[in-house]
């Protein structure tokens, strides 16, 4: 029998070191940007109860969830005259669990479960895996990264100020050139409203929702076949075809929505927010995007995305405010916001723009050369002191030729490389090599770790 070719899941990946070390450089640094504005950590289960997801993200969205058979015997449940075909109920019979979709559902459940101990307003950070049975391409994955940060229980619009601050910060220090783009739910409910199609306001957003992906014309081919008559989708036709400055949209917007009550509380949250914004230096350009909708059900206020100017990959982050999303579980007029940064996607924004630091990909500083049993032993105790020292150091664990421990220090950049033979124990000193310039000093254990100690 042929051995099995090895394979992983179409729109998953393996990350090796090189480029877990990068990987790990993103989350510190959104760790670290959470950290400094009091939020803690929360990690919640890779399953959820399906009751849990159903219903949260939409149809489409419920679509995409990757259910989970139940185990042992999972057609036990399954009446004998239940037939195949039948494919909607019998998954509903086998299935009760699901890999979560998002973070955001399973921290509103988490807070429900958990409110006798959650001291409000509460802000967590999150950064786990999720997944979803989307079609795999580029910058789209079935397993991905999310770094997401929320705060709930308060409806005060500082909380989205702060973490348009926390965005602007994090893209910064990445040295990501970035859009940050805005809108809000109460404002297309107004726009709603003035289309005639109040009761339509789902369908309205799903198909916004996609014209970055397949353009206005689309967009509204896709709301005449879904049912919304044609000469409401013209009165669309302003909103998502206008370029002006924000304030010129927010003259728009009041002019149009002024007969919609929930509208003009849209208007008036988005100018409040910019009003805040104004007493801050953000190195990011925030925008108020008409066309901005994210179409998943939960989104009450405030919709945020942002876009890399440099790459074109789509939304590398995006988020809202969510009114009532602990109700389904329970607790009612709890409102939170929050945003996610997709982790991967800033990835191959960094790389395809070279913005990795130089040196993440170095973990050994120094290494001995093996040049036998007696030069182990000897280099062995000087090893334990360097590390005690706190510099990462190692010694190649078996005695070959020089060439290949000298090849295997270059693939792994390391800085330094220190050899000690008959002559070296007899001084008690160690030959140290700079890797990088090739320059060569014979240096006593103490001045080899005062040496790297500054380096």
């Amino acid at each position: 029998m042929a051995a099995q070719k090895p394979s992983i899941p179409k729109g998953t990946r393996d990350f090796g070191p090189i480029e877990m070390v990068r990987r790990n450089y993103i989350f510190n640094t959104v760790q670290k940007v959470f950290k400094k504005y009091g939020y803690l950590p929360l990690e919640t289960p890779a399953m959820e109860n399906l009751s849990t997801l159903l219903g949260k993200y939409g149809e489409e969205g419920d679509k995409l969830l990757f259910r989970v058979l139940n185990s042992g015997n999972f057609l036990s449940k399954v009446p004998d005259e239940k037939s195949l075909q039948n494919a909607p109920s019998l998954v509903n019979l086998i299935t009760e669990k699901g890999l979560k979709y998002d973070l955001t559902v399973p921290f509103a459940r988490y807070v429900v479960q958990h409110r006798n101990d959650i001291t409000f307003p509460f802000k967590r950070y999150q950064i786990q895996p999720v997944w979803r049975a989307d079609r795999p391409q580029k910058g789209r994955y079935r397993e991905f990264f999310q770094c997401d940060v929320d705060v709930i229980g308060s409806k005060s619009l500082l909380s989205e100020v702060e973490l348009i601050q926390i965005t602007d910060e994090v893209f910064s220090i990445l040295g990501i050139n970035v859009k940050i783009k805005i809108n809000n739910r109460k404002v297309l409910a107004g726009v709603a409203e003035m289309m005639g199609q109040a009761d339509q306001m789902m369908k309205i957003t799903i198909a916004i929702d996609k014209i970055d992906k397949i353009g206005i014309e689309k967009v509204n081919e896709e709301l005449i076949s879904s049912g919304i008559p044609p000469d409401a989708v013209d009165k669309l036709q302003p909103v998502l075809t206008f370029s002006g400055l924000r304030n010129e949209k927010l003259v728009l917007l009041r002019g149009l929505l002024s007969d919609s009550e929930i509208g003009m509380q849209g208007v008036c949250e988005l100018e409040m927010v910019f009003d805040y914004l104004s007493g801050f230096d953000l190195k990011s350009e925030v925008e108020i995007d008409l066309s901005l909708a994210r179409g998943l059900n939960y989104y009450t206020g405030a919709i945020l995305e942002v876009e890399a100017l440099d790459v074109n990959i789509g939304s590398i982050c995006g988020g809202g405010r969510y009114d009532d999303l602990t109700g389904i579980f329970g607790l009612k007029d709890v409102s939170g916001v929050g945003i996610s940064f997709g982790a991967d996607r800033i990835y191959d924004v960094m790389l395809q723009s070279d913005l990795f630091p130089l040196d993440l990909a170095q973990t050994t500083r120094l290494m001995f050369v093996n040049f036998g049993k007696e030069e182990e032993r000897f280099c062995l105790d000087v090893l334990a002191k360097v590390r005690n020292a706190g510099i990462s150091a190692e010694i190649y664990p078996d005695h070959v030729k020089m060439k290949k421990q000298m090849s295997y220090a270059n693939n792994k950049n390391v800085e330094f490389v220190a050899m000690v033979g008959e002559n070296e124990m007899a001084e008690g000193k160690i030959s140290l090599k700079n890797m990088e310039s090739g320059e060569q000093e014979k240096l006593s254990v103490k001045e080899l770790i005062a040496k790297l100690s500054v380096e």
